[in-house]
This record gives structure tokens, C-alpha cells and sequence, in this order.
């Protein structure tokens, strides 16, 4: 082969692990942002046609994050055995078949199953993202691909937002929408992911077994427990925001959907999670970060009936939390460098934990005590989690 012809299937290779990348961001937008998060989107609605109390509209909304603690699990198995691009895929196909679900919900408990799987979606698809980026593109760009596929999250926020504004009254067709772009989303993923025989480009955990990782590194019980306290600080936003601008503010819909909009938005920021750690430390990063969504959440809840407010609020916490979830998937694979998937999904797993236990206190505080004490509640976790910083000894961010 001529020098030419090289460097020209050297270029095609390159163009097709970034669209691997595209593919991967929009997995993890239908994932999080439709499956996952929509629901507390749509929560005053489906309050409404089911008859729910906030209790009970926490319970399911934390059966989305209970489904993903179990996925994850089943996916940190099994993504080593079968390969990334399989259970990329299958993480679509559960996406389509919960968003489905909900869509057709005759009533709570099917409503309940559907959130429990659409929400299991997630679990499954970010281990193995993180095995391909880790597997398939060159090492000095990992950490920007890997927080580019992490921000999928708030561009799926920022498209279900005017889908609700559009469809608010008819939300079945909106979850059906929902549905139809999984499937899209799934064949695109099937395409562009390569397949687990395909020659690496860096060394991970499915390329590297000849210099096999400890199972436990230290360090990863204060990330486990930073996670933790993220996952748990996050979910008066996520399940019961909206909610509280339209019942305590008073907002309109057109207010309450676009703050959900500009929420997805200001997530898109998450990609620079990796360049700010660069730049600033993990630590500080991570320490800066998690104040700022505590004192997001703290202006939301104080503010709820004035819209500069409730805007501000939401293109904070939405910017905050993506670039939360980057810094934690950064922090994961620098402690596993050599077993990426297991590292991410072990970070991830914790964020959910914290959102499953923390989503039906919320909804119960709110029921008992209002609104005002569950948020401040999530805010001063936030406040704790940020106390919790990675060792001194952590490796530096790679290029």
C-alpha cells in the first residue's frame, strides 16, 4: 500500500470512530435525556391522569434510577464478554421498549414498569460507550470523546423540552416519539459501533488483558461516596423541578418546558468537563462544581415564581450536573485506566444509587414538610459531596 492510500484509509478510520462518537452521544440524549429524565418532565401531567401524590410520583420516578443500578451491573458483566457494540445495542432496544411502554400506560403500575425500564436503558449504555471510546479512539483525544458521549445527556434534555411544549396535553405521543427515535438511534449505533474482533487503537480493558488491573484500587471508596452524594443531590431538580414551578411558582407551561429547554442546553456545556479538569484539577473541579449546583438548586427553590430566576437556575444546575457526571467518568478511568467500563459503570452505579434512595425521600419530605425542605434538603448534600475530593495521588488527565 502506497503512503498515500494509508494515510487515506488512516483519515476514513478516524472519520468513522468520530461517528462512532455521534452515534454514542445521541445514544446516551435518548437514553438519559428521554427515557430517563423526561420523566420529571412530564411529572405534573402524569400526577394529573393518574392520580398520583408527590410520594408516589417519587417512588416511580426512582424506579427509573433502580432500574439503572441493576442494568449497570448486568452491563459491567457482560460487556466484556460480549463487546461494546452489542450492548450499546441493547441498551436502545430497552430504550425503545420503555419509552413504548409508557406511551401506552393504561395506568400507574404499567407507567411505573415502563420508567423502570426506559430508565434501565442508561445503565446499559454508558459502560460500553466507555469500552469503545477507551478501545477504538487515540488515547491523547480520550478524554474529550469520552465527555462529548457524557453530554448526550443534556441535548437529549434540550430536544424533549419543545417536543413537551408541543405535545404537553397529548404525552403519550410524545413518549411515542420518543420511542420512534430510540430505534433510530439503535440502527445508527449498530452501524458505527465496530464490532468487538475489530483491531484497537489504545489499550482498555478488552485489549489489555495481558496486564490485568487490581479489582480494587484505592481512592475508590471517595469516589463511590462523592457519587453517591451527587446522585442524591440532584434529584429535587430532576424529579420534582418542573413541578415546582407550575404548582408553587405559578409558571406557565410555555415558562416551565422552556426552562426544561434551556436545563438541556447549558448541559451541552458537560463536553468541557474534560478541558476543565485539564486546566483547573479534578479536585478543585470537582469541589467548584458541586457548590454551584447546590446553590442552583437552593435558587430555584427560593425563586419559583420569577422567571429570570428559574432560568438562571436551570442553565446552572443543567451546565453543573453534566460536567458532575464527566468529572466522575474521568475520575473512574483514571482509577481503572485498564478496565474502563468497570470503572465507569462503578461511578455511575453510585450517581444512581443516590437518585434511587433520593428521589421517594424527596417526594416524601415535599408531601410532608413542602417543597422548600426537600430542595434545601438536596442542596446541602450537594454541599457535602463537594468536600469529598480525589487523592492527591489520582493521574493527570491525559491530552
Amino acid at each position: 500500500m502506497s503512503a498515500a492510500n494509508a494515510t487515506a484509509s488512516a483519515r476514513r478510520k478516524d472519520v468513522a470512530r468520530w461517528g462512532m462518537v455521534a452515534a454514542g452521544t445521541a445514544l446516551i440524549g435518548t437514553c438519559y435525556g428521554f427515557a430517563r429524565f423526561a420523566y420529571g418532565l412530564f411529572a405534573p401531567e402524569l400526577r394529573a391522569d393518574f392520580a398520583m401524590s408527590s410520594s408516589a410520583s417519587g417512588v416511580v420516578g426512582a424506579g427509573s434510577y433502580a432500574g439503572y443500578c441493576v442494568a449497570i451491573v448486568v452491563s459491567l458483566v457482560l460487556t466484556e464478554r460480549f463487546g461494546a457494540r452489542r450492548l450499546a445495542v441493547a441498551a436502545g432496544v430497552v430504550a425503545t421498549v420503555g419509552t413504548a411502554t409508557v406511551a401506552l400506560a393504561p395506568g400507574p403500575y404499567v407507567l411505573a414498569a415502563g420508567v423502570l425500564i426506559a430508565g434501565s436503558s442508561t445503565g446499559l449504555a454508558s459502560p460500553p460507550l466507555a469500552a469503545a471510546v477507551s478501545r477504538w479512539i487515540h488515547a491523547g483525544v480520550q478524554d474529550r470523546a469520552q465527555t462529548i458521549v457524557n453530554a448526550g445527556t443534556g441535548i437529549g434534555v434540550l430536544v424533549s423540552g419543545p417536543v413537551a411544549l408541543a405535545l404537553l396535553d397529548q404525552w403519550r405521543w410524545a413518549w411515542a416519539l420518543f420511542s420512534l427515535l430510540a430505534v433510530a438511534v439503535t440502527v445508527w449505533v449498530w452501524v458505527t459501533v465496530p464490532p468487538a474482533t475489530a483491531e484497537p487503537v489504545a489499550r482498555s480493558s478488552e485489549a489489555a488483558t495481558d496486564s490485568p488491573q487490581r479489582r480494587y484500587v484505592p481512592g475508590t471508596a471517595a469516589m463511590v461516596l462523592a457519587a453517591l452524594l451527587m446522585g442524591a443531590s440532584s434529584v429535587a431538580v430532576w424529579t420534582f423541578g418542573r413541578e415546582l414551578v407550575t404548582t408553587v411558582g405559578g409558571a406557565s407551561s410555555l415558562v416551565s418546558t422552556s426552562m426544561w429547554t434551556v436545563l438541556g442546553a447549558a448541559g451541552v456545556v458537560g463536553a468541557l468537563g474534560g478541558d476543565l479538569a485539564a486546566h483547573v484539577g479534578l479536585a478543585r473541579s470537582w469541589t467548584t462544581t458541586m457548590a454551584v449546583m447546590a446553590a442552583a438548586t437552593v435558587l430555584l427553590v427560593l425563586l419559583p415564581g420569577n422567571s429570570a430566576a428559574v432560568f438562571v437556575a436551570a442553565a446552572v444546575f443543567g451546565a453543573s450536573y453534566i460536567i458532575l457526571t464527566a468529572l466522575v467518568l474521568l475520575w473512574s478511568t483514571r482509577l481503572y485506566p485498564a478496565r474502563a467500563a468497570a470503572g465507569v459503570g462503578l461511578g455511575f452505579l453510585a450517581i444512581a444509587l443516590g437518585q434511587a434512595i433520593g428521589a421517594p425521600l424527596a417526594g416524601l419530605l415535599t408531601d410532608v414538610t413542602g417543597a422548600t425542605a426537600a430542595f434545601l434538603t438536596c442542596a446541602g448534600l450537594g454541599l457535602l459531596g463537594s468536600l469529598v475530593r480525589p487523592g492527591r495521588s489520582l493521574p493527570a488527565t491525559s491530552g
